[in-house]
């Protein structure tokens, strides 16, 4: 019977935390060289509905997922004009991202409301995937989770092991230093924005190919948001953004569970259990805000001019 349970609840728990990976991931190296993208949420619905509707049309699944990638990294570039090149407000550009994703992606998907997808097939390991528990737990997802996976592991490989993954973090730290030693400040942060667009599209792809392989309005159900807390709860750190998307998969997944056996609890209350968990999380990170600045990228937020 525990068996019976916890298998469901672990394989669900990867499933959920996967989009979540996909969009922390890439606002995290965004934000290790300084930049702050708040609209992962509107880069996500984007990424979905351009997924769906490539999909849609036909095209294989990885056609699709390279669309949605493509269309994030555009949105995304989006707000770099605007926030880097033009120096407005980073908070305000990304929010203003959020606005227009959401709008974009109803306009594009009114006439998907009907339709659905046939779901990515999961890949069987011969042995490994037979295994009990451990099996259907870890070797029977789709090839979209293993790359969130493989893509955290090379971001942290990138960041901590390469020369380029050390620019990027001193970028992030002081772009003046970083501009004075003859490093393109405004377009590293460009590249590095447009990496975050397209890991947030690639996430949204997730929802419509894997997750849930049909067409909702505002379906990332606040995803992104998530995704941006997940980052600072992970202090910026690859390895601690798979534990962080773990726990609010868990969470998730959970609560599914809980209204399926019929937990004489209201469905609503269930439902808002991951964001509370966020609200949770991001209290009792603040707490300790000395611990958010030594992690925090120093530059974080700020415009930048290059002096000289």
């Amino acid at each position: 019977m525990i068996e019976h349970l916890l298998v469901p609840i672990l394989s669900g728990t990867i499933v959920a935390a996967t989009p979540l990976i996909y969009a922390a991931i890439g606002e995290l190296v965004a934000e290790r060289s300084g930049v702050v993208n708040l609209g992962v949420e509107g880069i996500m619905l984007i990424g979905t509905v351009t997924a769906f509707a490539v999909a849609f049309a036909g095209y294989p699944a990885f056609v699709a997922g390279l669309a949605a990638a493509g269309a994030g990294a555009l949105a995304s570039l989006v707000f770099a004009v605007l926030a880097l090149s033009l120096a407005t407000n980073q908070y305000a550009a990304g929010l203003a991202l959020t606005i227009l994703g959401s709008g974009l992606s109803a306009f594009i998907g009114h006439n998907f409301g009907s339709a659905s997808l046939k779901t990515i097939a999961k890949i069987h390991v011969p042995i490994l995937s037979d295994l009990p528990v451990i099996g259907p737990v870890l070797f029977a997802h789709d090839a979209m989770t293993y790359l969130a996976l493989a893509i955290t592991a090379a971001v942290w490989w990138f960041l901590y092991r390469t020369k380029a993954g050390l620019v990027v973090r001193i970028v992030g730290e002081a772009p003046q230093s970083a501009h004075a030693i003859g490093y393109p400040v405004i377009f590293i942060r460009y590249l590095t924005t447009m990496f975050g667009g397209s890991m947030a599209g690639l996430g949204g792809a997730y929802l419509a190919l894997a997750y849930t392989p049909l067409w909702v309005e505002n379906m990332t159900a606040g995803r992104g948001w998530i995704a941006l807390a997940l980052v600072v709860f992970a202090a910026w750190r690859p390895g601690r953004v798979l534990l962080g998307a773990w726990l609010f998969g868990g969470v998730t997944v959970l609560q599914l569970f809980a209204q399926g056996i019929g937990i004489k609890v209201p469905s609503e209350l269930l439902s808002s259990l991951p964001y509370i968990a966020t609200i949770i999380v991001l209290v009792a990170i603040s707490r300790n805000p000395q611990t958010l600045r030594l992690n925090a990228p120093v530059s974080l937020g700020q415009s930048f001019r290059p002096q000289g």
